[in-house]
């Protein structure tokens, strides 16, 4: 069955810069402090294929996957699906970002289903994603939002 899932967050920072940073997909290790490595594999038009591998676990255990990601900035969405879905059936993702005026609302959704055989189940993964995608976000909207402020002090005043 699936499993659907919404994350969000509101960023006090311009859409321009929540936007740019958060689809430059190379440089997500500075951005999601999880990830080990992300490494572009090809990159034509608006879409990008990489490989995210995440730092060991608990276990030692090291995820890594390979995903397809499609930016449609006049839509304000970037979509994303699994090649590689390690123990998912599938996994698409879907980042919505909306103008407001107290910021950018950046809003993750996920849907997945676990394989049969996978380590996890459904509920497992997402009792795991809502604790770690929250955390996640908190960490994303920390890291523009600083960015922000210092692009602000940067400007001259007139």
């Amino acid at each position: 069955m699936a499993v659907k899932l919404q994350y969000s967050t509101i960023i006090d920072a311009p859409y321009d810069l929540v936007w740019e940073v958060t689809n430059d997909v190379a440089r997500w290790t500075d951005l999601f402090p999880g990830h080990a490595s992300v490494d572009v594999i090809h990159h034509e038009g608006d879409t990008v294929r990489f490989r995210i591998t995440k730092h060991p676990d608990e276990q030692g255990r090291v995820m890594t996957w390979v995903s397809d990601r499609t930016m449609y900035r006049d839509e304000g969405e970037a979509r994303a699906v699994r090649v590689e879905t390690g123990p998912f059936e599938y996994m698409h993702l879907r980042w919505v970002y909306e103008d407001l005026p107290e910021g950018v609302r950046l809003t993750w959704h996920y849907e997945f289903t676990a394989k049969a055989d996978a380590p996890y189940d459904d509920t497992w993964m997402k009792a795991h994603f809502d604790e770690s995608v929250p955390r996640e976000l908190e960490g994303v909207r920390n890291t523009l939002e600083a960015r922000a402020q210092a692009a602000l002090a940067d400007e001259p005043v007139h």
